[in-house]
């Protein structure tokens, strides 16, 4: 997948990864071993994902996912969790996100606060490290992939990760039509 110059086990990068992605590469279990989950070291000025695509490589469009932070409001009470999608997708925030958390209102949440909750940077954020109480809604799609890939935490690298691990993340729910076109 891609055409990377530096690709090896994220757990032999993981002075590279912000510490909260550090932590849960170096504390993985569960059917996919860590070896599996990659780094591939990327120039931070790609790292959104059109612009990625064009330099990297237009197949790797089909086998990639964003994360993004939504916050869900109900009674005065606002919630925060993340979602994975295919990057061809966007996410459902205002059906299938807001009926998810319960919410009476759900949106993206501020750069800010997505970055200062997660410890990750804006454009890097992936669902591997987030806060512990956070659900984590993954589209199906996204699960059936047999590669993804995924921010690494930063601007710089990405993390290429068997689309099943993602259903075994702590706190996550596999979504059918979280991710619409």
């Amino acid at each position: 997948m891609g055409d990377f110059d530096d690709v090896r086990p994220a757990p032999e990068a993981l002075d590279l990864l912000v510490a909260p992605v550090a932590d849960a590469v170096r504390g993985w279990s569960g059917t996919v071993p860590a070896e599996q989950l990659l780094h591939v070291d990327t120039d931070p000025q790609w790292a959104d994902t059109a612009t990625f695509v064009e330099h990297y490589g237009q197949d790797i469009l089909e086998q990639s996912a964003n994360c993004v932070v939504v916050a869900g409001k109900r009674g005065g009470e606002a919630s925060l969790a993340a979602c994975l999608v295919l990057s061809t997708t966007r996410v459902d925030v205002n059906g299938v996100v807001r009926r998810q958390l319960g919410a009476r209102k759900a949106s993206f949440a501020p750069m800010d606060t997505a970055t200062g909750e997660t410890g990750m940077e804006y454009g890097g954020i992936t669902p591997i490290g987030l806060p512990a109480d956070w659900p984590l809604l993954v589209d199906a799609a996204v699960v059936d992939l047999p590669y993804v890939l995924i921010g690494s935490g930063r601007r710089r690298g990405k993390l290429i990760v068997p689309g099943k691990a993602f259903a075994e993340l702590p706190n996550s729910v596999v979504l059918e039509g979280l991710g619409v076109a």
